[in-house]
């Protein structure tokens, strides 16, 4: 294993302490050499452009330059470098953004010494990794379907739905609607499961939220 060439890594934080560790570590261990360290997102486009290392490891919320706009730049860039997102967060609004933009690979700070290096070694020859938290994850998400509001509603439904925001019963609906009392239920059934709520409350605040009504649509 010794002939293998070394794994070159480009560190990305904003704490010096962890900056440290991670360098003696990877230097410690057989097979990797650091080539440079960023405190942020915009040091880490750059640095990565003049030391071109294998593999990046990329940390998220950094003051001065978010590590997903740094996926993205490289991404956008064309760069070469695998990159291996290494944080301390794991929830959705972190995960996906960053694999969207091109991370190679998502693992939390938390990880095992022997664990990391795997993953180094992994991304540096363009395999997917993913702590097993991340993973769980990303497979909710592919497999939760989106918010059925993506349906529209009708030009029936969404007078219905104007009618209720006023605080008006379904009885004077139907009166002004000239419908009856039972259409008018029928109606609410059909928008509440476009919008997935149960209630005439939820339905009012998720139409506001969603601008089917108020300026988002006349």
């Amino acid at each position: 294993m010794s002939d293998a060439p070394l794994i070159t890594l480009l560190i990305v934080d904003d704490h010096p302490v962890v900056r440290d560790g991670l360098r003696g570590m990877f230097e410690s261990a057989a097979g990797f050499t650091v080539v440079g360290e960023a405190a942020n997102g915009v040091e880490a486009v750059a640095t990565a452009q003049t030391a071109d290392p294998d593999v990046i490891l990329m940390d998220l919320r950094m003051p001065g330059g978010g590590g997903v706009d740094a996926i993205r730049e490289l991404t956008r860039r064309g760069a070469r470098s695998k990159i291996l997102v290494l944080t301390t967060y794991d929830t959705d609004s972190d995960t996906l953004p960053a694999i969207e933009a091109g991370a190679t690979g998502y693992l939390l700070k938390d990880a095992p010494r022997d664990e990391l290096f795997t993953a180094v070694r992994a991304a540096a020859e363009g395999r997917t990794v993913l702590s097993p938290a991340v993973a769980t994850r990303l497979v909710s998400a592919v497999r939760t379907p989106r918010a059925p509001a993506a349906e529209p509603l009708s030009t029936r439904e969404h007078e219905v739905l104007t009618l209720v925001a006023k605080g008006t019963s379904n009885r004077e609906i139907a009166r002004e609607l000239f419908i009856s009392e039972a259409t008018v239920k029928t109606h609410l059934t059909h928008l509440y499961a476009k919008l997935g709520v149960n209630d005439r409350a939820a339905a009012v605040a998720t139409a506001y939220e969603r601008g089917i009504l108020g300026r988002g649509r006349r």
